[in-house]
Formats: structure tokens, C-alpha cells, sequence
């Protein structure tokens, strides 16, 4: 299977191509450069990989949440190339929740099964979501996340974690001591059902670990079934603010 994915829902562009079974992945500077270098980048791994859009067999990006301005260009860019694909008949587009990318980065490079995964909101905010990794030796990858449906968004303050999990993202990078101290210093704001807050402080340094393109298709399997389905409509990435919910579309 041919894909391309990519993220720009961070301050890090991250962008991968398959080609069969290999893969060739990129990350460099995100925020704002991402809108002038996401198309370029994709165009040298391509060409680096031997394939071209007409050989796509679909386009993963990741949905947020993050920034409004990256995932704009994300969804933008996802539902473009994914229309033009394969000389204008179009190939399935699939959104990766950019919080489980975090949690899968974390496990691929520490071995983390329990992870809450944040990641910086700006406006003294951060974006929050708890995973745990399931082994089953019959599912795809060994195994599968089980995670909420929603994300949560607070102060760091307010995110504490449990005995046995493993604080991931870039928020510890912005906000230092204050992500996750003993007790939370108001309720968590949630959204819909998130299940993110926790009764203990972490004991243990995170991992720096950010969202990454790749691996985007186990994550897709995982969040949105087995088979890609085509797209219709406009694509959303998930953004939220205070007092309500907006989406970039």
C-alpha cells in the first residue's frame, strides 16, 4: 500500500510516505513555516519513495487538536491532494488523532502502555487525553490503544496523573513545573467525555514525545475502523477554545 501522511497541528512538521513496506519520514521547524513547506516536503519524499500522487492509495493527516492555522493547512492540503489523486478519480482520506499519535510515539520509543498525552493550547491551556495499550496478539501491531472519544482542555495546572502513567508531549516543554503539580489548582475543563483527570502527581520525567506522521495506518485502523472510506464533504480538525467548541474547516 502506497500512503502519504503528514501533521501540522504542532509547532513540528512531520510528514511520512509508504511505498510498499518501506517508509521514509521527515520532521522539521512547523507553526507557520508549515503552510509554505508541507507541499514541497511531500513532494521530495515522493519523490524519494519512486511514487507519485497517481500511485496513492490514500492521504492520513492529522486531525488536532492543535493549531487552528496548522490544521487548516492540514485539511486543506489532506482533501486537495486526495481529490487530485490518481489522475482526478480521488483516493480515501483519514484523519489520526493527533493526541493518540502522541501516545503511540511515546510507546514506540519508551515502551509506554499508560500514557496521558498533552500538548501545548497556548493562552496557558493544554490539550489532554489519556491512552492505555491493550496487547492482543491478533490485532494489527500486537495490540490496540483504548482511549477516550473526546479530548480535554485546561489549565496545566489541572492535569494530575495517576500511579503507573506516563505524562508525553510538549506541554511539559512550555509549562515546566506547572503541568501536572500535586493537586490540581481548579477542575479540568472537558469536552464532551474526556477522562483525563487524575488523583496523583507523575513520578517519573516524560518523554518528549510529539506527534508523528507515521505510524498513521494501525492508528487509523484503530480509531475509525478497518477499511478506508472515502471522505465526502469537508475535512474538519478538531480545535477548542474557550467558552465553546469551534472546528477549523
Amino acid at each position: 500500500m502506497n500512503l502519504l501522511a503528514f501533521d501540522t497541528s504542532t509547532d513540528t512538521l512531520s510528514v511520512a510516505v509508504q511505498h510498499g513496506t518501506r517508509v521514509l519520514a521527515h520532521s522539521g521547524a512547523g507553526g507557520a513555516q508549515a503552510s509554505t513547506t508541507l507541499i514541497p516536503t511531500i513532494r521530495a519524499l515522493l519523490a524519494q519513495a519512486g511514487i507519485t500522487f497517481a500511485q496513492l492509495d490514500a492521504v492520513v493527516f492529522g486531525r488536532g487538536p492543535g493549531s487552528f492555522t496548522g490544521l487548516r493547512t492540514a485539511c486543506a492540503v489532506a482533501q486537495g491532494l486526495a481529490f487530485g489523486a490518481r489522475g482526478g478519480h480521488g483516493v480515501p482520506v483519514l484523519p489520526v488523532d493527533t493526541l493518540l499519535a502522541v501516545a503511540e510515539q511515546a510507546r514506540a520509543a519508551h515502551g509506554c502502555t499508560r500514557v496521558l498525552a498533552t500538548l501545548d493550547a497556548r493562552m496557558n491551556e493544554v490539550y489532554v487525553a489519556a491512552f492505555e495499550w491493550l496487547a492482543d496478539a491478533g490485532a494489527p501491531g500486537g495490540g490496540r490503544w483504548s482511549g477516550p472519544p473526546d479530548f480535554g482542555l485546561c489549565a496545566p495546572e489541572a492535569v494530575t496523573l495517576a500511579d503507573g502513567w506516563m505524562l508525553a508531549g510538549n506541554a511539559r516543554a512550555a509549562y515546566g513545573e506547572r503541568l501536572a503539580p500535586r493537586r490540581p489548582a481548579r477542575p479540568c475543563r472537558r469536552t464532551r467525555r474526556c477522562r483525563a483527570t487524575y488523583a496523583t502527581r507523575w513520578r517519573k520525567p516524560p518523554p518528549s514525545a510529539r506527534p508523528r506522521a507515521w505510524p498513521p495506518r494501525r492508528l487509523g485502523h484503530e480509531r475509525h475502523g478497518p477499511a478506508f472510506g472515502r471522505y465526502r464533504g469537508p475535512l474538519r480538525g478538531a480545535y477548542a477554545r474557550t467558552p465553546g467548541r469551534a472546528h477549523a474547516h
